[in-house]
């Protein structure tokens, strides 16, 4: 425990210098030359092979453009040789290329879906039942801002965490049975989910709570295949974030891939469904900030739909930022020069409005501008 509480230190000093650069500090200008292109390019995230920068040219050449606005981070990323270093110089040397700052965003909720392994010489972290279990805000606190720490001295930005599901399926497949969910009480689910935003809101890093309206009930996995939670989806897995968006502690969300026919009589998956995404958690939960879409080449998605057409129903849904991992698709098919490139093509084509995109362009960035100067919500 002492080598930690020193390691937590170390880093939180690190992030304190990161934190006075001119390429962490510097803030997106909302009166920047706002095209057509850089707003598109603001709604793409992608995933790339290789551990250096100019691993992927076009992509780098595009973050310099403004046309992509966050890359995301895999252990493929990570060299085994250099972790600590490698990391550093890919995600600062992409961050000082960027004409408008660039959101480097991980999955690191701790546990079984954890990047930043121990093997590298990262700290150690543990899951969300774990931590639920033993129900000590105080243990949830000191993990968080141990992660939190870890990130930002790396560079990294945006966490793809906390998981709001419930653990109401005891036999879920990729939530309770991968120990990712805090609690099959929300309000357990809230109070710790609100402790880790808190942790990394002092560290300027961005979280996502996910998966949205709620993954806990199901019996399949969306990574695999389609999901259906009509029949046993209860309005239960909303309460953690109702309450935490009325209490301020959103920065984002991220949808599910999910099926759910009590929600959206079409049956398209909530990430693709403008009656869950627009309907209920914008117009009812009265939701207005970030939407990422959970990773667009997971199966639930692209076994079932074109990419033109899961492009063009999720943007329309309401979600602002597609995220494409590039896991399972070739690079050449998917990677952000062609999805600016199909998203383009969708508003000149009249698919998709401009004034649609506008919108996630400026919910984008008026959180990227927040982000530099985050509080802690009393």
């Amino acid at each position: 425990m002492k080598n930690i509480n020193r390691n937590l230190s170390i880093l939180y000093i690190l992030t304190c210098v990161l934190l006075t650069l001119p390429a962490a500090g510097r803030q997106p200008d909302p009166l920047q030359a706002d095209s057509l292109d850089i707003m598109i390019g603001q709604m793409i995230m992608v995933g790339f092979h290789g551990k250096t920068a100019d691993a992927d040219t076009a992509l780098f050449s595009d973050i310099k453009k403004g046309y992509v606005g966050g890359v995301i981070l895999y252990e493929k990323n990570i060299s085994a040789s250099k972790p600590w270093k490698g990391v550093k110089t890919l995600t600062f040397t992409m961050q000082k290329a960027a004409s408008i700052p660039l959101w480097i965003a991980i999955d690191q909720e701790g546990g079984r879906v954890n990047r930043l392994k121990t093997k590298y010489g990262f700290p150690p972290s543990v899951t969300a039942a774990y931590l639920g279990s033993i129900d000590n805000e105080d243990s949830t606190r000191f993990y968080a801002d141990l992660t939190a720490a870890t990130l930002a001295g790396l560079g990294i930005n945006v966490n793809f965490a906390p998981v709001t599901d419930l653990a109401t399926n005891a036999t879920n497949p990729i939530i309770a049975g991968k120990g990712r969910a805090y609690s099959a009480d929300p309000l357990v689910v809230a109070r710790h989910a609100g402790v880790v935003v808190a942790s990394h809101r002092n560290f300027h890093i961005v979280t996502s709570l996910k998966h949205f309206p709620g993954h806990g009930s199901s019996t399949g996995d969306t990574h695999l295949g389609m999901a259906d939670v009509t029949d046993v989806w209860t309005p239960d897995e909303l309460i953690p974030y109702r309450l935490l968006i009325e209490s301020g502690k959103v920065d984002a969300i991220m949808t599910a891939h999910i099926i759910n026919g009590r929600l959206d009589s079409l049956e398209l998956p909530a990430t693709l469904s403008h009656a869950v995404v627009q309907g209920l958690l914008r117009n009812e939960l009265g939701y207005d900030g970030v939407v990422f879409s959970d990773d667009m080449h997971m199966r639930a998605i692209s076994d079932h739909y074109g990419l033109k057409t899961a492009i063009k129903l999720c943007i329309n849904a309401g979600v602002d930022v597609l995220l494409f991992s590039n896991n399972l698709a070739p690079e050449d098919e998917s990677g952000a020069r062609n999805i600016h490139r199909i998203i383009r093509s969708l508003v000149n084509d009249g698919l998709v409005d401009e004034d649609r995109v506008r919108e996630s362009y400026q919910r984008i960035v008026r959180l990227k501008s927040e982000q530099s100067t985050f509080k802690t919500p009393d």
